[in-house]
């Protein structure tokens, strides 16, 4: 038997940390939440809470060096899915919106065409806004990854 997988949360403006904990609390899965500040202590052995220097990116790194490709991860950057795809991890959004190596080349592209058209003054604005659609679909897709993930260390 492997050894467990591990949820990784880019924590820092994580609309979805409570679904994380209620999945993975009750798939015994250790849930590791990283950001540079602003994270609630908890004594339950499966939260860890990470706290990196203030920087650029220094989060991501932190997530990328530890996870391995029995893991989850849970991010809205982009950059950082790609990292965590090409070390096999699986990853998602905080609507639900898996990134999988068929589908982060078009995810970089279009975050790249965005970027230049707000630069350019082309469009305004980010996101769209958060709502409960998108948080059942996340909270549907990470019960359903946490079940393979857990099915995959049983193998």
């Amino acid at each position: 038997m492997s050894q467990q997988p591990v949820i990784y949360v880019d924590a820092d403006a994580c609309p979805v940390k409570a679904e994380v904990l209620k999945i993975a609390g009750r798939a015994g899965v250790v849930s590791t939440f990283v950001a540079n500040s602003g994270l609630r202590p908890s004594r339950d052995p499966l939260i860890v809470n990470v706290v990196v220097p203030q920087g650029a990116d220094v989060a991501d790194d932190w997530i990328v060096e530890h996870v391995t490709d029995r893991d989850i991860v849970i991010t809205s950057d982009i950059p950082l899915a790609h990292r965590a795809v090409g070390k096999g991890a699986t990853v998602l959004g905080p609507t639900g919106r898996p990134f999988t190596p068929d589908s982060i080349g078009m995810a970089l592209a279009m975050r790249d065409l965005k970027q230049t058209l707000r630069e350019g003054g082309e469009i305004t604005g980010y996101n769209a806004g958060f709502t409960q659609k998108d948080r059942a679909r996340f909270t549907d897709a990470l019960a359903q990854a946490v079940q393979r993930a857990l099915k995959n260390t049983r193998a």
